[in-house]
Parts: C-alpha cells; sequence; structure tokens
C-alpha cells in the first residue's frame, strides 16, 4: 500500500484511403522445443498476430509454428519477401520463442562479447556444433535486413523473445530465454561476417521493438486466461487499428510506441519495458507500417479526445474472477471465469495473481471479497485501456519496490474535460488521489515522495481523462465505504460509450529484505 501525502479534491472515422505501399509478413512462434524448456504462448501469439494481419488486408503472410520453423524455411520465405516487394514496400516480421547467447563468432564484434541468437526447434545445446544451423544470430539478421535495405524497402522487425535479464519478482510463467550456450560452434557464416558490418546507421528503413530491455526478461504472462507474449499481444492490438489514432491506414512510430508502450506495461503488471531500435524516431511523421484495409476504425489514444470506448462486455469481460483457494473461504460472488486463476491461500492469507504474484498479504476472510472485486474492477479498466490507453509514469523505475522506497507518480495532462485518479490498494481499498472537474482547470497531476508501507502486494494506480461528468465519482470517495464492486458500478454506467483514456500503473511492493 502507499503512504498518501495528498487527498484532493471510438470514434469511428471513415477517411479516404491514402494511397498505400504493399505490406507482406513473415510470422514465427515456437513453443515446442525438444531440447529446451518448451513455451505455452508463443504459437498463440504468432497466430493472434496472423489473424490481426488478415484483418487488414495483407496478402502475403508467410508462417512458420513448431517443427515448421526451420532456419531453411524462415531464410526462403524471407527471400520470397523480399524478392517480391517494391521500393516502399514494407515487411513484418515477429518471432515469439526462445531468445540465446553465445560468445561472439567475430572477434570485436559485439560490445558485450555475446551473440545473441533466436533459438529454432532443431537446435540442440548438447549438439550444438551440429545442430548450429538452427539459430540465426543478430549478424546473420543484420545481413537479412540490408538486403531489404538495398531495395528501399522497409522493415519492422518484432522479437518476443529475451537474451539476458533477471527478475525480481516470483512469478510462475515460464521466461522466453534460454541458457548461455558454451559449446563449440561452427565459424561464423558468410551471412554473418557481412552481417558484423552493419551499423545501426545504415538500417535506416529498419524498426527493431523488442519484449524488454535489456536487462529484463521475458515471461509469458496471462492475458485472458491464457499465458502469452505481452508485446505480440499488444502488437496484434496495435495493427487491428488501436494504435492507429488518427484512423489514417498508416501506423507511425509514435502511434506504434505509445500503445505498446503503455499495453506491455499493462499487460505484463509492469514487468516489462518494450525496447525500440533506434530508441528516438526518425522524425514525428515516420510511417513504420501500411494497413491496406479500405478503412480503419481509430480506437483513440493519449490526449486524443474523441475516442468512445466499446463496452468491455462487448469484448469479453465477464465480470467474474477465477479463484482457486487453498483451504476454506467464505462464500463469494462474482466468480467462476475460465483460464488461469488467481489464488487465494487460507492459511496464510496471501492473495496471489495468475502469474503469481504475490498480490496482496494477510488477506483475512472477510476481507478476500474485496480482493477478488478489485481484481475485476482491473480487469474492467484494462479492456478499456487497451481500447485507448493514456499516460502515466512512475520513478524510479523498478519490477517491485521494497518498503521505505520513495517514488514519484505523474499523470500526463490530456484534451479532456476530466481528470480522475485513484489508487486501488492491495487490500481492495478504492483511494482517491485527485478529481479535476471542467471549470476547475486541467492539469497535469503527479505526487512527489510516495514512500512504500505495510500492507504489501500489488497497488494500481489509475488515471482516467475524460468528458464523461465524474462529479458523482468524486462524490462517492468521500464515503469511507466505497469499495471495489461500488465503484465499478460507478465506471460502467458512465465510461462505456465516452470520450476517456484510461492509464493504469500497476506497483508490486514487499517488505524489505525480503
Amino acid at each position: 500500500m502507499l503512504h498518501r501525502i495528498l487527498l484532493s479534491t471510438v470514434l469511428f472515422v471513415l477517411p479516404v484511403p491514402p494511397v498505400l505501399a504493399a505490406t507482406s509478413a513473415l510470422v514465427v512462434g515456437v513453443d515446442a522445443y525438444p531440447h529446451e524448456v518448451s513455451l505455452d504462448g508463443a504459437v498463440k501469439d504468432a497466430r493472434d498476430v496472423t489473424q490481426a494481419l488478415k484483418a487488414a488486408n495483407v496478402d502475403t503472410i508467410r508462417q512458420f509454428i513448431n517443427e515448421q520453423a526451420t532456419k531453411d524455411a524462415i531464410r526462403s520465405a524471407w527471400t520470397e519477401l523480399v524478392a517480391g516487394a517494391a521500393r516502399g514496400d514494407t515487411i513484418v516480421f515477429t518471432y515469439a520463442g526462445h531468445g540465446a547467447q553465445m560468445p561472439e563468432l567475430i572477434a570485436g564484434s559485439e560490445e558485450d562479447g555475446l551473440d545473441e541468437f533466436l533459438e529454432l526447434p532443431g537446435f540442440d545445446r548438447s549438439r550444438a556444433e551440429e545442430t548450429s544451423k538452427e539459430i540465426i544470430v543478430d549478424n546473420e539478421l543484420n545481413a537479412w535486413f540490408a538486403e531489404a535495405e538495398a531495395k528501399g524497402i522497409q522493415v519492422l522487425f518484432l522479437s518476443d523473445s529475451c537474451f539476458s535479464g533477471g527478475m525480481n519478482r516470483s512469478i510462475s510463467g515460464k521466461t522466453r530465454l534460454a541458457p548461455i550456450v558454451r559449446a563449440k560452434v561452427p565459424p561464423p557464416s558468410e551471412e554473418a561476417l557481412r552481417g558484423a558490418k552493419v551499423k545501426e546507421a545504415d538500417l535506416s528503413r529498419v524498426t527493431i521493438l523488442a519484449a524488454s530491455l535489456e536487462s529484463q526478461p521475458t515471461p509469458e504472462v496471462v492475458i485472458g486466461g491464457e499465458p502469452r507474449g505481452a508485446l505480440s499481444w499488444s502488437f496484434a492490438r496495435a495493427i487491428e487499428g488501436a494504435a492507429d489514432r488518427d484512423s489514417d491506414g498508416r501506423i507511425s512510430r509514435i502511434e506504434l510506441e505509445d500503445y505498446v508502450f503503455s499495453n506491455v506495461k499493462l499487460q505484463s503488471e509492469a514487468l516489462q519495458v518494450p525496447n525500440f531500435t533506434p530508441q528516438v524516431p526518425r522524425s514525428d511523421k515516420e510511417i513504420v507500417l501500411s494497413l491496406p484495409r479500405s478503412a480503419t476504425i481509430g480506437a483513440g489514444a493519449t490526449g486524443d479526445a474523441g475516442a468512445k470506448l466499446k463496452s468491455p462486455r462487448e469484448m469479453g469481460w465477464t465480470g467474474k474472477l477465477a479463484l482457486s483457494v487453498t483451504g476454506t473461504a467464505p462464500p463469494l460472488n462474482n466468480l467462476g471465469d475460465n483460464g488461469v486463476p488467481y489464488r487465494w491461500d487460507a492459511a496464510t492469507g496471501v492473495f496471489y495473481t495468475p502469474n503469481g504474484d504475490v498480490a496482496g498479504e494477510h488477506i483475512a476472510p472477510d476481507m478476500l471479497q474485496g480482493a477478488v472485486d478489485k481484481f475485476i474492477l482491473v480487469d474492467f479498466l484494462k479492456v478499456l485501456a487497451t481500447q485507448s490507453p493514456g499516460s502515466v509514469s512512475l520513478t524510479p523505475l523498478k519490477d517491485i519496490y521494497a518498503a521505505g522506497d520513495r517514488l514519484n507518480f505523474k499523470a500526463a495532462q490530456g484534451d479532456y474535460a476530466n481528470m480522475l485518479v485513484f489508487n486501488l490498494a492491495n487490500t481492495g481499498e478504492a483511494q482517491l488521489l485527485d478529481a479535476q472537474i471542467a471549470g476547475t482547470g486541467s492539469h497535469a497531476f503527479q505526487l512527489q515522495g510516495l514512500e512504500v508501507v505495510k500492507p504489501f502486494g500489488a497497488d494500481h494506480l489509475v488515471a482516467i481523462s475524460t468528458n464523461a461528468p465524474i462529479d458523482a465519482i468524486a462524490a462517492a470517495f468521500s464515503n469511507s465505504k466505497l469499495d471495489a464492486a461500488a465503484l465499478l458500478r460507478l465506471l460502467e454506467t458512465r465510461l462505456e460509450g465516452s470520450e476517456s483514456t484510461i492509464a493504469i500503473q500497476p506497483l508490486y511492493t514487499r517488505d524489505r529484505g525480503q
């Protein structure tokens, strides 16, 4: 819980479609690794991205699942796509599966002395020299991208894997990181030698989107009741049109960055921060993807007034929670959803998320309904935020904070009449932080020096910018009995169909020394 220092008071656009360059795609997803720990969500990621591309009328898609994902097959498909593309066209290349590292094959080519590679299912580290043809080394990818660059083809490469990084939170999902390879492998390929000479500045038409920072792991997280990659899931929603906030049929680097950053943080519960290369957009008008549909539906985005929110129930939200109980629980309402459940241990009082995070400590039986209602409300808000994400930040950036840590929270000013900022504590308590009502002067909201105190677990800081009236909601916070279930009823009747953005900052805490 946070010690509070301050307590204060889809629009559908059918534009005339521009003349669009062609887009093609290469999609790879591997769960089944005969020689490594297999994954659970990479194939779902690949199929989700493929379906989103098809919905956007991308006709040329080469998909490789599990054992289909051989290096020769992927290389052949890449060559075909490059040969069939013209100057100004785009190739989307997505990979979901294991990544790994090994000592650099070309001395001096890597600052850290390690090559990163995509690990395909045919690779066996116990026979590394014999099976090394089933990895794709970073320098080889550079050579592939340079082929497209030479033809004036734009490339968007998405890697939902990781190559290094440690984790402080005890999550139960699998991580898309295979152990470092120490065994001898053959000398670098001709492609790797060519690629080692390619610099970032040479790839002026290539944008790379990695699932996490180099210091972070890439875990599989539960989304919609299933293990998934947060980056692939967010990218699929983006190309369905949610990131195209001006509905012009094209997704700019800034639009993609804003949408993906917000949703990866949201869906991973702040475990991951995506990493773009280059880190800064080449221009404020840089287009990374053209969607060859006849019209797109703008879902809105940060500070973009006019986004009308669909009902979460129309998008699959049930208003129920899947819960597994160890021991005996009192009668509870709103249980019964499918998928990986939350867990409560009656003996210890610990409440766990589907990812295995500690969401609350010392949750007594009479507090359990409040914890259930809190996460039903969080799921409701996540569905809204997926359509129209706002912008919030928490510094310093950590995946978990210890008792006594101090942090700063900021919610950006939007182009809406009203803003509501509140915290959903790990106990289920709803705490008002700020209410800006039309006529009172909208401004950015920030809290400086918030201190982490007991009880520990998961808080969620929420900022809602909206043109819907919030007077009644703000007034309800003055009632000390306002709980998550009551707040959900207030928000559900006012936000559905409204022009709003929603931003959520997950915040996980623990006692110092744990």
